[in-house]
């Protein structure tokens, strides 16, 4: 059975635990990463003589596995791996760390269970890499990508620097203009490549039909990248390890002169003090800073966007991240910025959100280049020269310590850059003329052309004095009266004064008259009638998966699908719905996916076991990955679930009952107050007791009370014994019936039970969410209005008036008068 994409992540990441210790994350991530790309070239390579990987004798993973528990297995892992490397041209790429470093390891039997613990992992049998990946989607690539974003993530500050979020590396990748469809292959560079997690989000948007080139001056950050491109299926990438590409660049071409590129992205260290070791900027052997534009001293960020420019062919698009500061800082920064903007080479500017890089937390941009479009409108006049700006420095979400972008902020931040799309408060096109305006003097801060904040939500002091809801904060909800045409008047009704109106019904019935009203409820209904549209063709498509499918490629298309068919509608935003399925595809639906394409449509049952502390192996019942028990209960066996759930209901109330019985009598004269323990065995025990004195003599009225709580208690502990064993029993033949109709389930039953009941129902319940959130949003602003404004200060002043009277009068009567 295949493996699924979050069960493979997360049995990997728990190797790691094995080696936390007290190793750096930005340390140990190095041993898990080479024994990673060890495992899957063994599975994937092994006895294939004409594999991409030789494994050599001695080098393989089974190698590393018969090592288990021996003295020298440090040794051994590196002898085996320094095999594999010779044997490969991987010599100081895969064997860059050593297997017997007691520093890191431990010394003598803690580096031997570490290291054995490690690849014990390794050998679970659902990692068998040679039968865990989907034509078309790099699932050991996508694994190497989320193991390196968790190593970043906990490698603190200063040693995250590895690894652009790949996130933002998608949205660098499709705002450059690669092409999926030429035929001539494209050439990428990276200047500070370091783990290649940019240069492949680049090279996946050409469909893999493009040439790789990356620099990395960290000797294992540049081992990760090409790993990184081996496990992607670039092993013919170019990753050059050197200095700093600014002293030293290693792609060149005939004449010496840098080579250039169709595609340059990067993301450099942020204002590096550095830069200038090891060459004179002011004599450069290659001519990046020509007319004298040499970036300051203590701050590389131009030096970097200068050497991406000069890596550039005549019709080549490039893409930098950089702080902010690069926008408006003075001096010689902005010499550069005013001649590379006269020049034409900046396309556009891209405000990000803070946070979302592991190695700081300001926030930066992108700059995207383009030199053939700067040729083309080299004769334009200024209006028409310009840059596309876009404030994106809002939408994201948080993800621990960190911001990360969702797919809806970068489908969103595409879309509009692509087709230069003109939308409030987010992006418009600069003028060079506005930019050359002696009050900007060539400053690109994003605020001084975009205004992004929020409306401030006014108060109007006179409304406060006299009552009425302003005018202008009902209008401010005219999206929706252009949608609900006559609800605004079944809600308000003109105030005395002008500019003013007041609420026609009491703020209790604002929902009901909002949710009740004709044109709400047609809209809903139309809203209902596009999902279900949707809803059909996707399904068709959905049912028609078989083994082989591109996962990627499906929700590429069934995604693609619903943007569209909510592009225009009223209030819904699309980008908001996109992200309810994007959501479920990455928490369900993308593994399903992946199931099918490896196994088809199986819907195959299996026993969940665990070993406890002891190593002993306990069965926890059993589960289906595609199809849960549930799915098939709900649709084959629910007059069962009802009466189990009756049960289930009729035991809680019992319990419920019998709690309440207990505290009513647990106070301090309650007959339970001497009680060590209120339960079956001490209630049996009082009330015999009580019994025995009724039989000598007649009890009082209080006793008689007692003994019929103490009945009443043994009723209800009876009664819910009695249910519990009942739920039982109906749970186990219920369990028995469910796992018994999984052999019945013919193909188009397991289709229905994913698709329709699984698939479809969760998203509709997501996308109905959305519908229900705008509801809300409206009820409660008009609520929000109503409440401010209807009390207006006379009448406050008024009521304060009449309460302090009431006062004054208990406080006499009390004795307490003063002038």
């Amino acid at each position: 059975m295949a493996i699924k994409k979050s069960e493979l992540y997360s049995k990997i990441w728990a190797s790691c635990d094995a080696l936390r210790g007290g190793m750096d994350p930005s340390q140990y991530k190095d041993y898990v990463l080479v024994l990673l790309f060890v495992k899957y070239v063994s599975d994937k390579y092994d006895n294939d003589p004409n594999g991409l990987i030789k494994i050599p004798k001695g080098g393989s993973f089974k190698d590393m596995q018969a090592l288990k528990g021996k003295k020298d297995i440090g040794e051994k892992i590196d002898m085996a791996i320094t095999a594999l490397a010779k044997e490969n041209d991987l010599v100081n790429v895969i064997d860059v760390v050593s297997f017997q470093d007691e520093e890191k390891l431990g010394r003598g039997n803690e580096m031997i269970d570490k290291l054995s613990s490690l690849i014990a992992i390794f050998e679970d049998p659902a990692l068998d890499f040679s039968k865990n990946r989907a034509e078309g989607d790099d699932i050991l690539g996508d694994a190497y990508e989320y193991l390196m974003r968790h190593f970043a993530s906990e490698s603190g500050k200063s040693k995250g620097e590895f690894y652009t979020p790949g996130e933002v590396s998608r949205v660098l990748a499709k705002v450059i203009g690669v092409k999926k469809d030429t035929k001539a292959r494209q050439t990428i560079y990276d200047p500070t490549c370091g783990s290649g997690s940019l240069l492949l989000k680049v090279a996946e948007e050409a469909d893999n039909r493009a040439t790789i080139y990356g620099q990395e001056k960290t000797v294992v950050t540049a081992a990760l990248a090409r790993m990184n491109m081996i496990l992607h299926n670039n092993p013919e990438a170019e990753i050059k390890k050197g200095q700093s590409t600014l002293s030293d660049p290693l792609f060149k071409n005939d004449q010496g002169n840098l080579k250039t590129f169709d595609f340059v992205v990067a993301n450099p260290p942020f204002s590096s003090k550095n830069w200038t070791d090891g060459f004179d900027p002011s004599h450069d052997l290659y001519n990046r800073f020509e007319d004298g534009r040499i970036p300051p001293d203590k701050n590389g960020d131009y030096a970097f966007l200068l050497h991406i420019i000069k890596s550039l062919k005549s019709t080549g698009k490039g893409a930098c991240i950089l702080p902010h500061g690069v926008l408006f800082r003075g001096g010689a920064e902005a010499a550069i910025r005013k001649s590379i903007v006269e020049k034409g080479f900046i396309k556009g500017i891209i405000g990000l959100p803070a946070n979302l890089f592991y190695g700081t937390g300001i926030p930066a941009c992108v700059i995207v280049i383009d030199i053939e479009h700067a040729h083309a409108v080299k004769d334009f006049d200024d209006k028409h020269k310009g840059i596309f700006m876009l404030d994106a420095s809002k939408g994201f979400i948080k993800d621990g310590n960190k911001n990360r972008l969702r797919e809806q902020d970068i489908h969103k931040i595409v879309d509009v850059f692509n087709k230069q799309i003109k939308m409030p408060k987010f992006s418009r096109f600069v003028s060079l003329a506005e930019i050359r305006d002696p009050k900007n003097d060539f400053n690109l801060n994003i605020p001084r052309y975009i205004d992004s904040q929020e409306m401030e939500d006014l108060q109007d002091i006179e409304a406060h004095l006299l009552g009425g809801i302003p005018n202008a904060d009902i209008e401010a909800l005219s999206d929706y009266w252009q949608v609900y045409k006559t609800l605004k008047t079944q809600l308000f009704s003109p105030a005395k004064r002008k500019q003013y109106s007041q609420l026609k019904i009491t703020k209790e019935n604002i929902k009901a008259t909002i949710f009740k009203h004709p044109e709400f409820v047609s809209f809903s209904k139309q809203m209902d009638a596009l999902f279900d549209e949707w809803k059909a063709r996707t399904t068709i498509v959905l049912k028609a998966l078989k083994v082989g499918v591109k996962p990627k490629q499906t929700i590429h298309a069934i995604s693609e699908d619903v943007l569209k068919t909510y592009t225009g509608k009223a209030l819904m935003d699309k980008y908001d719905v996109y992200q309810h399925l994007m959501n479920y595809w990455a928490e369900t639906m993308q593994d399903d996916c992946y199931l099918v394409a490896v196994d088809g449509w199986k819907a195959e049952p299996y026993r969940i076991v665990v070993k406890n502390k002891a190593g002993k192996n306990i069965d926890k019942g059993w589960t289906c990955d595609l199809v849960p028990k549930t799915l098939v209960i709900d649709r084959y066996f629910m007059k069962e679930k009802n009466v189990l759930e009756k049960m289930q209901a009729a035991a809680d109330a019992a319990a419920s009952a019998l709690q309440e019985l207990e505290e009513e009598h647990s106070g301090e004269d309650g007959f339970f107050v001497d009680f060590e323990k209120v339960n079956k065995v001490t209630v049996q025990k009082r009330l015999q007791e009580l019994k025995n004195k009724k039989a000598k003599v007649p009890v009082p009225a209080a006793v008689a009370k007692e003994m019929a709580v103490l009945v009443k208690f043994l009723e209800l502990t009876e009664e819910l014994t009695d249910l519990n064993k009942k739920i039982k029993i109906a749970e186990m033949e219920l369990d028995l019936k469910a796992l018994g109709h999984y052999k019945t389930l013919k193909t188009d039953d397991i289709k229905q039970l994913v698709v329709d009941d699984k698939w479809m129902a969760s998203i509709e319940r997501g996308v109905k969410t959305e519908m229900e959130r705008i509801s809300q949003r409206l009820t409660q602003r008009v609520k929000e209005l109503a409440e401010r404004y209807e009390t207006p200060m006379p009448k406050q002043t008024e009521d304060l008036a009449i309460l302090e009277t009431k006062v004054n009068a208990h406080l006499q009567k009390m004795g307490f008068v003063w002038n």
